[in-house]
């Protein structure tokens, strides 16, 4: 019986065709893009068609109302943002704020890293770093500016210490959240090859933990500008010195409420410069280069 079911099956022929010119179509592999589908591509394009669009609509609702104590149009605010910064003081307050944000942010950034540090460490300093955030992590930074005044008295370092805590427990704790989200089998692996404290930390748990790691340090940038703002509205209307802050206070109260608009539109530049060019370099030539996001 199987000997005649082995016969009844034909065997399956080989068949060797050879492409002749002209017959096969390719597939085609490489297409050069259309202007348009170059221009939807890039990131920057897309969101400079928003900011056009939301610069638009600003200058046709201020139109529409014709009232510059309320809200002077785009283009009131654009002329009164260059004479601020050719003519009058907005180019050495932002300077003056820059300054105080860097020295607050980093003195931030190094304190989240030694109170990470401490909590892989130990078990200790990881209940150290809990209570911590538990405590002061929902506390305005805002709230300890009188606190600031008395201890620092008016100047630089209160508004450096207000902003140290607004960034402090941000980046910590998201620092954190990245350490204890790296496997288990990349932690074995830095142990085998001999890893111990600040070499473990920085060779293995910082490259695994470093989306988490920015994530903590965008958010505590935004949370530092803020704050500076805030702070500089305060110690501004104390001390007559300052930032941008104290820029927007003065000219609110003298009525210039173009200037006003000029001093937030340089907050919010400065924040997507620092946005789009050094958080988005750090994140291309980093997580993405390393296939650890889109």
């Amino acid at each position: 019986m199987l000997e005649l079911k082995h016969q009844a099956v034909a065997a399956r022929p080989n068949i060797y065709r050879s492409p002749e010119s002209g017959s096969v179509n390719v597939a085609e592999i490489k297409r050069t893009l259309s202007l348009g589908e170059r221009l939807m591509g890039s990131t920057i394009f897309r969101r400079c068609c928003i900011l056009i669009a939301l610069a638009g609509i600003w200058q046709l609702y201020g139109s529409y109302l014709n009232n510059d104590l309320l809200l002077p149009t785009f283009a009131d605010t654009i002329k009164a943002f260059y004479n601020a910064i050719v003519h009058g003081p907005l180019l050495m307050r932002t300077l003056f704020s820059l300054k105080v944000l860097l020295i607050g942010y980093s003195i931030g950034v190094v304190l989240a890293g030694v109170l990470v540090s401490l909590a892989v460490a130990t078990r200790f300093g990881s209940d150290v770093l809990a209570t911590l955030t538990a405590m002061f992590n929902p506390l305005p930074a805002i709230a300890l500016l009188p606190l600031a005044l008395v201890w620092f008295g008016l100047g630089i370092s209160s508004m450096a210490f207000v902003i140290v805590h607004s960034v402090l427990w941000a980046v910590a704790l998201n620092t954190q959240s990245g350490f204890q989200s790296v496997s288990e089998t990349q932690r074995m692996a830095g142990r085998n090859f001999g890893l111990r404290n600040l070499r473990y930390i920085f060779g293995i748990l910082v490259p695994a933990a470093f989306p988490s790691i920015l994530n903590g340090l965008k958010i505590g940038w935004a949370f530092a500008w803020r704050t500076l703002i805030a702070a500089e509205l305060v110690f501004g209307a104390t001390s007559r010195s300052g930032g941008i802050g104290w820029f927007i206070f003065e000219n609110r109260n003298s009525l210039e409420i173009a200037n006003v608009f000029a001093g937030l539109l340089t907050v919010i530049l400065i924040g997507l410069l620092v946005e789009s060019i050094v958080f988005r370099t750090i994140e291309r030539r980093s997580v993405q280069r390393w296939g650890m996001q889109r």
